[in-house]
């Protein structure tokens, strides 16, 4: 199953100076639950904003850069590749998480299976956009809204939706 995992605004905003325009502990715990013992895909811009592989994952990196090296990562130059990587990996069956950033969302939002999103209650600045989900495609199953906290700069909601026709 192909599962994109993101958190953005109310605007669409996803990222502002390749980093998280926003504090949200809740939704980095989420993240770590969802994920750990998969795969994670992501583009190079979303790897060097981490700066490390994510422990417990198998982390692949989509790029274009032929040199580009990231130890403890699977470095890939498209979305197929790494797709066939993680199934390699992870066995056909396995949940493989998108996890960013825009372009690799973009390559793959017609061909996920479901859409873990936290929408962030809040209009902050940024520069780099979720791109427009139809919802017609897209089922509710999940729901849980959280307010803004010591640990948590805004009230968020954290939703899951599974799709119900392809694009």
């Amino acid at each position: 199953m192909l599962s994109i995992l993101v958190a953005a605004s109310t605007s669409g905003v996803i990222g502002r100076d390749n980093a998280l325009p926003w504090r949200l502990s809740a939704d980095l715990r989420r993240f770590r639950r969802l994920t750990t013992g998969h795969a994670i895909v992501m583009g190079r811009k979303t790897y060097e904003s981490i700066g490390r592989p994510l422990p417990e994952r198998t982390n692949l990196v989509v790029t274009r850069q032929r040199d580009f090296a990231a130890p403890g990562c699977v470095v890939v130059d498209t979305i197929d590749a790494a797709i066939q990587r993680a199934h390699e990996i992870h066995g056909e069956h396995d949940e493989i998480f998108i996890v960013g950033g825009a372009d690799i969302f973009r390559q793959t939002l017609d061909r996920a299976d479901r859409l873990y999103l936290t929408r962030v209650e809040a209009d902050v600045p940024g520069d780099t956009y979720l791109p427009p989900i139809d919802v017609s495609h897209w089922r509710l199953v999940e729901q849980s809204h959280h307010a803004a906290d010591d640990k948590n700069d805004h009230p968020h909601t954290f939703a899951v939706y599974d799709r119900v026709r392809r694009m």
